[in-house]
């Protein structure tokens, strides 16, 4: 069973930096594509950031040069490097994995992280 273990949240002034992490352990086959969702209070989960197997990175438009998303595939990591947080970007973050086997598609989550954004 595949296990995303995600580290690096916490509380941060609007303009400041954080760095999540995410590693992922148990899997049987080549983790697919990796990335990072989140949800705020009232609101529905929205992807972030996500990078495919030899992708390229893509972002929603509110992270759009704010966030950058990394991944080390020889240790199934996959980082979200986010400056000049805003408020808005309180939310939990899950990160996210997928496993393409036996013509199926096999989607996990963290447990996620909050981040929290104000003065």
């Amino acid at each position: 069973q595949v296990q995303l273990v995600e580290s690096g949240g916490g509380l941060v002034q609007p303009g400041g930096s954080l760095r999540l992490s995410c590693a992922a352990s148990g899997m049987r086959f080549s983790l697919n594509t990796m990335g990072w969702y989140r949800q705020a209070p009232g609101k529905e989960r929205e992807l972030v950031a996500s990078v495919a197997s030899g992708g390229s990175p893509t972002y929603t438009d509110s992270v759009q040069g704010r966030f950058t998303i990394s991944r080390d595939i020889a240790t199934n990591t996959v980082f979200l490097q986010m400056n000049i947080l805003k408020p808005e970007d309180t939310a939990v973050y899950y990160c996210h994995a997928d496993v393409k086997a036996f013509g199926r598609k096999y989607d996990y989550w963290g447990q996620g992280t909050q981040v929290t954004v104000s003065s």
